[in-house]
């Protein structure tokens, strides 16, 4: 039986107050040494330009957002800086996952003693009611998700013993 299911979900993951102001930090010293550097200092204008150079990348690293792609047995991760550059980070088989359950739920109690790595491509806003999820990988990766409610049925149609919507 082959799955030609396709889903995808996108989720902005929350800025911190540190970025936002290094952010801001250095658009305010790019503003400030070219303004000196008109007046005839090229030292000024060489740290204006580095500055706008670090202020850009600040930029691209203050818009992060996560997608999910659900295709053929296969979930996918991608990273996306500045709604322009994407990067896959992380590919995972629906058939070596042990559990995608809510973060709190009774199902993933069994697992809650292990000691394994994190990593959190969800939003990082805990919300009321708290709509992440959390998907155990290989006995050693706990992977903590935020998707829709089409991208857990989708991975429920595949693994309906392994999926739990509470």
């Amino acid at each position: 039986m082959n799955s030609d299911t396709y889903v995808e979900c996108l989720v902005q993951s929350k800025v911190s107050p540190l970025k936002k102001f290094l952010r801001i930090l250095l658009i305010m010293l790019c503003a400030a040494f070219a303004l000196i550097g008109l007046l005839g200092y090229v030292a000024a204008l060489i740290i204006a330009i580095v500055c706008g150079v670090a202020a850009y990348f600040a930029s691209m690293q203050c818009i992060v957002e996560y997608e999910y792609l659900y295709l053929d047995h296969e979930i996918s991760i991608d990273r996306i800086l500045g709604r322009s550059r994407r990067k896959r980070i992380a590919s995972y088989e629906v058939d070596r996952m042990e559990a995608l359950a809510p973060i709190n739920s009774y199902h993933l109690d069994s697992f809650k003693n292990r000691e394994v790595k994190t990593k959190d491509y969800s939003s990082g806003v805990v919300g009321q009611p708290d709509v992440r999820y959390a998907m155990y990988y290989e006995g050693n990766e706990m992977i903590i998700l935020e998707p829709s409610e089409d991208f857990v049925r989708a991975v429920y149609n595949v693994a309906p013993r392994k999926t739990f919507k509470d």
